[in-house]
């Protein structure tokens, strides 16, 4: 039934060259594959120093920190404003802190004001912290969209429309 001199044989060679040759083929796509699919790492965020004056805009999909002064708008994700800087403009960000001082409109998924913090102007918010210490002139307004202010404005502006002339009517 069973013979020693089959098992004990070596299995002939040319098979295995050609095992070794299907692997090889697959396996120089997969490592392109995970390079496509690899998340490139985030960029540090972009420092305008203390000496640095800026009039104009600045717009990224990145992260600033601004330690100089801006005479313009600002559109960032990540949006630090530091202890000396001094920015006269609107600034819209998912994330802004604020250390240092602005003189206009602040937009932001979360906006916040540290102790050293000073702000003339408005602020439209989802969410919003404000420390002991800042200084604030302007009105707070929360929004679930306060990076579009179209699209946020239109319905709150219909349903405020809608229930004066209700209350009137009935009263």
């Amino acid at each position: 039934m069973f013979s020693k001199s089959k098992i004990n044989e070596p299995a002939p060679k040319a098979p295995e060259a050609a095992k070794p040759a299907a692997p090889t083929a697959p396996a120089a796509p997969a490592p392109s594959d995970y390079k496509a699919a690899a998340p490139k790492p985030k960029p540090p965020a972009s420092v305008l120093s203390s000496d640095l004056h800026i009039t104009g805009n600045i717009k990224t999909t990145g992260d600033i920190q601004v330690e100089g002064s801006v005479e313009g708008d600002i559109r960032a994700h990540l949006l630090t404003i530091g202890e000396t800087a001094t920015i006269k403009g609107e600034v819209t960000a998912d994330d802004v802190v604020i250390n240092g001082r602005i003189v206009g409109r602040v937009r932001g998924l979360k906006v916040r004001l540290t102790s050293t913090a000073r702000v003339e102007g408005d602020i439209i918010h989802k969410t919003i912290a404000i420390e002991s210490g800042a200084h604030f002139e302007g009105s707070v307004q929360r929004q679930d969209d306060p990076l579009n202010p179209g699209r946020a404005a239109k319905p709150a502006a219909n349903p405020a429309a809608a229930a004066p002339a209700a209350k009137p009517e009935s009263a």
